[in-house]
Formats: structure tokens, sequence, C-alpha cells
């Protein structure tokens, strides 16, 4: 069907609704210390803290924090003036959701700005701002609106806020120095160093790839 993102599909309720689910389910389990997340967004409940004897976390720049959200928001700020010029449809702004749940998926295992270059954190594990994934993966919805798309805007937004709080009312839970949970040797995911080797190997093998790279385009 023209001017459809798969056959038309993607509009029947029944595929929506699964969609919708999947990412509700996802989300509610963020508001409890679920083992089957990341350690990165459970440090914030009290019983995965575990107290090193020191009182004063480190944690990191709340003006690098303020900076990064408006920062996003202007960026998204740019998609919702073409969204808003019928530059971009409905369906472009879906796509481009997905495209930020891509984007978090490569910030994981592979390269992350964020830390790299605004954060400073050693892993995503002490990750400041892990929390906020959904919220900023859904910001596009805001443009759609919708029941669909304000609810899980919503409940992303409720989720940040919920993160927002533990940090500002439990600080020590979120650092290393005063959160032996989040130190290395307590760390079950070792997703640093798998993101470490690979980020090595392109780098020993990164003249070999432009060479075969410029072979390939004579």
């Amino acid at each position: 069907h023209t001017g459809t993102l798969f056959g038309g599909y993607e509009n029947k309720p029944i595929i929506l609704g699964v969609i919708w689910l999947v990412f509700v389910i996802e989300m509610l389990l963020r508001f409890f210390p679920s083992r089957v997340e990341s350690m990165g967004c459970r440090k914030q409940f009290a019983k995965n803290y575990i107290p090193t004897g020191k009182t004063q976390p480190l944690l990191q720049s709340n003006r690098v924090t303020i900076l990064i959200a408006l920062g996003w928001l202007a960026f998204n700020g740019i998609f919702g003036a073409l969204y808003l010029m019928k530059i971009m449809d409905k369906g472009m702004m879906v796509l481009l959701s997905l495209a930020f749940s891509v984007c978090d998926l490569i910030c994981i295992l592979f390269f992350c700005p964020f830390q790299t270059w605004f954060m400073k954190n050693k892993c995503c594990v002490s990750c400041r701002i892990y929390n906020w994934d959904y919220a900023m993966m859904f910001t596009p919805l805001l443009f759609i609106g919708g029941l669909f798309a304000w609810s899980l805007l919503a409940i992303a937004v409720a989720l940040l806020l919920h993160w927002e709080y533990a940090v500002y009312k439990y600080p020590e839970r979120f650092t290393e120095n005063t959160n032996d949970c989040l130190s290395c040797k307590n760390c079950p995911e070792k997703l640093c160093r798998h993101k470490k080797q690979l980020q090595k190997f392109l780098k020993k093998n990164r003249a070999l790839l432009r060479s075969r790279g410029t072979k390939l385009w004579k």
C-alpha cells in the first residue's frame, strides 16, 4: 500500500497493540528491581546498594546532564518542525523512534557518544542517564499524538522522573565510590570489556579495512 511502512499492517490495531504492550511491559519492569534488567538501571534500588564506607558520591556533572537534555530536545525539535511543515509524516517519525532504539543498542554494545564525549563515565553500569533511554527513544512520538504514542511517551517520562528522584534522594547509590555494587569486581555483565575489545580490534585493523575499501572502489 502506498504511504505505509509495512504494507498497511502497522495500522492494524492488533499489531499496534502487541508492539505497544511489549514496550509498556519493558518500561514497567524498570520501576522494580527486576533481575532481567541491567544493573545500570537497577542501581537506583536499595537492594542493589552495597556501601563502600565513603559518604561523598562523585556524581557526574549536573550541568552536563542538563545540556544533554536540552541538546536532545533541540535535536528532536528539528524533526518536529519538519513534521509540522509536512516534510515528514507519521510513518517517518515512527521510523525515527525505531532508529533511536537501534542507536541505543549501538551505544551499549559498540560506541556511546554520551559516555565518550560528555558524561565521561567508565561504563553503562555507572551511567548517570542510563534510564533516560525510553524517554529519548520516544521523543518523536510527542508530535504524532494519539493514545498509543502519548501513552508510551507518558510512561517513559514517568520512568525518567522516577529515576531523577532517586538520583536526588539517594545519590550514593549511583556512584562506584559509594556503591560497591557498581565496581568491576561485582559486575555480572562485562559489556564494557566486549566494547573495549571491539574498539581495539577496529583500531588495529583500521588500516587494513581502509586499504581493502580503496581496492574495492578502484
